[in-house]
């Protein structure tokens, strides 16, 4: 088992959780997060740092759904260890459903 962060980050970026891994796992798009599944150790420290509940075992049925996305942009974006402000926007986009169409870039974010 390992965690995902899911659509409901894009458009918030929350950093909470990256502040807690221990293994440093997290990588940061544009607009959004994830978790590199080969690096994660699966403590579920990240999972209650979440704000808006965007990270879930890939066991859970929304989890399976990222794991793809998280495994593909970790290997591409750049690693993220401290804790930033989020988007702008993210009280706004908090409570939106099924962003990932509409809203996810694919493009990467600055990292540490």
């Amino acid at each position: 088992m390992t965690f995902v962060v899911t659509d409901i980050c894009i458009k918030c970026k929350y950093t909470d959780c990256v502040e807690v891994c221990p293994v440093d796992c997290f990588y940061e798009g544009e607009n959004t997060l994830v978790i590199h599944p080969d690096e994660c150790i699966d403590c579920g420290v990240c999972e209650p740092e979440c704000p808006i509940e965007a990270i879930v075992p890939d066991s859970h049925p929304s989890g399976q759904e990222y794991l793809e996305m998280n495994t593909k942009y970790a290997s591409i974006w750049p690693n993220i260890t401290r804790k930033k402000s989020p988007m702008p926007e993210a009280e706004k986009f908090k409570s939106l459903k099924n962003k990932f169409k509409e809203w996810f870039s694919p493009n990467p974010g600055e990292g540490d």
